[in-house]
């Protein structure tokens, strides 16, 4: 064990929190941070393009609702910008491009060298390119910003490997479901600041403020972030030796192990339960992404919000997805901890109720017409039950296994932001009149995906540590007095965390 300083153990004492909720905070704030930059351009482009008029359906009914008056009759203004449908779909989810290419280097990179720089760089990054985006938009166009989004998602790609690689290192598992559960909260947060603000701003602000501030905050976090925080609780120069042997004796040294054997690739991608995560992974991405990515857009083209009204309305279904995603993290622990239920099945129920309840709100909106009050609740209550899904398959990785929760993250996360280069895109190609009817359409697309995902992953899904977090793979020709001699990694692991 690292002998800590002098210093540091004086320092600690300066410290209310225990080390491990700081860095569970901070993690809250850099997914928060990840959010308010991805989604801020989705309320800016309505602000951006040049709007349609309204237009009647095919059988003579309203295709887009009238303009609302909640801003004393003032509806959202025309762009400068004639973007189609098609290319504001690809503008969308040309982040997800970028996104997807540093998932697994990212969880490679955490592993291997902690958590902190890995997560720390990309969040800074991708602050760096959310403030150039102005400026890409101005000279370049369409081109530019499409350039500048994907260099934004090469930096964010890496948050959600880096930070299970992190809760893995710092979070015991009887904390896990409250404080995993708090920190992938931040992405509901964002959302909610991302919207809201964004409609505020917008309506009192030129547009490149949006991109401004929100990149600004990332880069204080960033600041903030690497004086508090390190890679685990060895490392961390004024943690309470208290809290440092609580910490050894309850997780060891699992999240940074420099003498893990190589990854297990064949046996991570033949694992059954592996599948039923990354199909429960494609089937929340893509209601989600087309909740976070399309929602405002939906909310201006179909029922003609205002800006500012478009940035509230967006925002109050991540304001109950964030509070039913903390409680049910609260609520998943007592379930285990009180043999309720054991994790496997706590994640399954929980899943199953994050994908089943949204899918049928969400096709049940597209029903409620231009009742935008009606489309907003639910709207909001689909959102809201979408939170269960961070109390059950967003904490398998860490579930299956601590030693590479990185990689399995890296591997769900990064399939599943597939979706995120699909699904806008191709809401754009569906929707090429942005009408309700097309709409409509998407959301029964929508259904089918989240249905068929969550019932893979119910059927096959484990909550229990899986063999390959060993990384012991035996030959077919096996010397068995040899292997008995050896020292057991699992005994071994066992050891050193008592």
């Amino acid at each position: 064990m690292t002998q800590q300083p002098q210093w540091g153990i004086s320092l600690s004492k300066y410290f209310v929190l225990p080390q491990r909720v700081i860095l569970a905070i901070m993690g809250f704030l850099a997914i928060l941070n990840a959010y308010t930059m991805r989604v801020c351009l989705s309320q800016a482009i309505t602000v951006l393009v040049i709007k349609k008029n309204s237009s009647e359906s095919e059988d003579g009914g309203s295709a887009i609702c009238e303009a609302d008056d909640l801003d004393n009759g003032a509806s959202s203004d025309s762009g400068i910008y004639d973007w189609s449908e098609e290319l504001q779909g690809l503008i969308l989810s040309s982040f997800y491009i970028g996104y997807i290419v540093t998932h697994v280097p990212g969880g490679l990179l955490a592993e291997k060298f902690g958590g902190k720089w890995t997560l720390g760089l990309g969040i800074l990054s991708t602050a760096v390119f959310t403030m150039l985006t102005p400026l890409a938009i101005e000279q370049g166009g369409s081109d530019w910003l499409i350039v500048t989004r994907v260099l934004m998602g090469l930096g964010e790609g890496t948050t959600f490997p880096a930070l299970s690689v992190l809760l893995a290192a710092w979070v015991p598992a009887n904390e896990r479901g409250k404080l995993g559960a708090l920190v992938l909260g931040g992405g509901q947060v964002g959302t909610i600041m991302g919207n809201l603000l964004s409609g505020v701003f917008l309506d009192e602000f030129e547009w490149p403020f949006v991109f401004y501030f929100f990149g600004g905050l990332g880069v204080i976090w960033f600041v903030i972030f690497v004086f508090l925080c390190f890679s685990d609780p060895m490392s961390h120069p004024f943690i309470k030796p208290s809290e440092r042997e609580y910490l050894s004796k309850e997780i060891g040294t699992i999240g940074r192990n420099d003498n893990l054997p190589p990854t297990p690739w064949k046996a991570i991608l033949t694992n059954l339960p592996m599948f039923a995560l990354v199909c429960a992974q494609i089937g929340h991405d893509w209601g989600f992404y087309i909740m976070v990515t399309d929602l405002p857009k939906y909310m201006a083209d179909v029922l003609q919000f205002s800006i500012k009204a478009n940035g509230l309305y967006s925002s109050l279904p991540y304001v109950m997805m964030w509070i039913v995603s903390v409680g049910s993290g609260f609520v998943a622990d007592w379930m285990i901890r009180r043999g309720i239920m054991n994790t496997t099945n706590t994640r399954k129920v929980m899943t199953g109720l994050a994908a089943f309840g949204p899918a049928i709100f969400m096709v049940g909106a597209s029903y409620a017409d231009c009742d935008r009050v009606l489309v907003v609740v639910l709207f909001t209550i689909c959102m809201g039950l979408m939170g269960a899904y961070y109390a059950g398959m967003k904490l398998s990785p860490l579930d299956m296994s601590p030693n590479y929760a990185g990689t399995l993250m890296a591997i769900t996360n990064g399939i599943g932001a597939i979706t995120g280069v699909v699904t806008p895109y191709l809401v754009g190609v569906m929707t090429p009149n942005a009408t309700l009817l097309e709409w409509r359409t998407v959301f029964w697309v929508a259904f089918a995906v989240l249905f068929i995902t969550a019932i893979i992953y119910c059927i096959w899904a484990s909550g229990e540590v899986q063999p390959f977090n060993d990384a012991i793979i035996e030959p077919r020709n096996v010397d068995f007095e040899a292997e008995e001699r050896k020292p057991q990694p699992k005994l071994k692991a066992l050891e050193q965390s008592s």
